[in-house]
């Protein structure tokens, strides 16, 4: 909030938004890791799921930022962030976090990175690499993935702290590599999670793993019962890290499957469990969690709250909204092949 506030009074009666037709949601979505080519031996283990009557709270968390426009200076962006939880027999909680207005430049994006970082329980025994992180600064659009991601796993290492014996559901995938500079913070999460006795779950809505030529989440698509898939030994690239466990999930009966990464230093049958867990106290519909639909709808931008945040800025802070000229309609007409959402 204080960041917000901060970087907002810079746009005060003195620049333009110049506003971009594109509305689409910027999500911090991680890059899946493609595995080796010819891969062609892998264990496939088909596990039946029965769901576990035991109750268990089932947490899940999602953040979005959205682009609102630019400025003679830099651009302006919304944080937004959101935290279901549910219990069987009671009913959906959640947090909403934001919107919070960020006015990013070349000027203040290293003040900004560095108090990110300075909140993040995985960077602050590292101040060497923090140094290395911030002496290479991004572009503009690199510093929103940033900042969106660094948020996303302060809240998840929250959640994991102030809860035990519960379900925390991600939204991605838990591969990164060894350059990312979010991955010392991925295996701070999971290990705060394993102190607390929490199971971390990370299901990722499109998949682009193959193996043999098929997409990992066609091979279960027929299995008429909730399963998991158990991929062993599925190798990554050598300068990948990965962090979990994969499978395939298939967890009611309709057709839809996800992959699902869980920690890859509890057990298999660890995992199971927590999967059997999920499917007794959450609401499966079209093979995901209620939980996790629900945090992505609360954190997710809708095209009326983005005008309503630009109308908010434009009387606040008198700057002056203007439309861009897109050069490419007006070079090729319907011609253009690169397509604005």
């Amino acid at each position: 909030m204080e960041l917000s506030l901060r970087t907002i009074k810079n746009i005060h009666n003195n620049t333009a938004i110049n506003h971009s037709p594109a509305t689409t949601e910027e999500t911090n979505e991680q890059q899946e890791i493609l595995p080796f080519k010819g891969q062609t031996t892998l264990q496939l283990k088909t596990i039946p799921l029965q769901p576990k009557p035991a109750q268990t709270a089932v947490i899940a968390i999602d953040v979005s930022s959205i682009r609102l426009g630019e400025t003679t200076d830099g651009i302006l962006l919304a944080l937004r962030a959101a935290t279901v939880w549910k219990q069987r027999g009671t009913a959906y909680r959640y947090l909403r976090f934001g919107p919070f207005p960020i006015h990013i430049t070349d000027q203040n994006q290293h003040d900004i990175l560095t108090l990110f970082h300075e909140h993040n329980p995985a960077q602050n025994p590292q101040r060497n690499n923090l140094y290395h992180s911030l002496t290479a600064m991004p572009d503009l659009n690199q510093t929103q993935t940033r900042i969106t991601a660094l948020l996303e796993r302060w809240l998840q290492t929250q959640i994991a702290t102030q809860t035990r014996n519960s379900l925390i559901l991600l939204d991605g995938n838990l591969t990164t590599t060894t350059t990312d500079q979010t991955a010392n913070a991925i295996t701070q999460l999971l290990q705060t999670a394993r102190n607390h006795n929490n199971i971390i779950l990370a299901l990722t809505k499109i998949t682009r793993l193959r193996l043999n030529g098929h997409n990992i989440t066609d091979l279960i698509q027929r299995d008429p019962k909730p399963c998991l898939l158990q991929l062993e030994g599925y190798q990554v690239a050598n300068h990948m890290r990965q962090l979990g466990a994969i499978y395939v999930a298939k967890l009611n009966h309709s057709p839809y499957t996800f992959r699902l990464d869980t920690d890859a230093t509890i057990s298999s049958q660890q995992a199971v469990e927590a999967v059997e867990h999920l499917i007794a106290n959450d609401l499966i519909t079209d093979g995901y969690p209620e939980t996790l639909r629900l945090a992505h709808i609360h954190a997710t931008f809708t095209a009326n709250e983005v005008i309503g945040i630009q109308r908010f800025l434009a009387q606040a802070y008198g700057i002056k909204i203007a439309q861009r000229p897109n050069i490419r309609r007006l070079l090729f007409g319907p011609y253009g092949t690169r397509h604005d959402s």
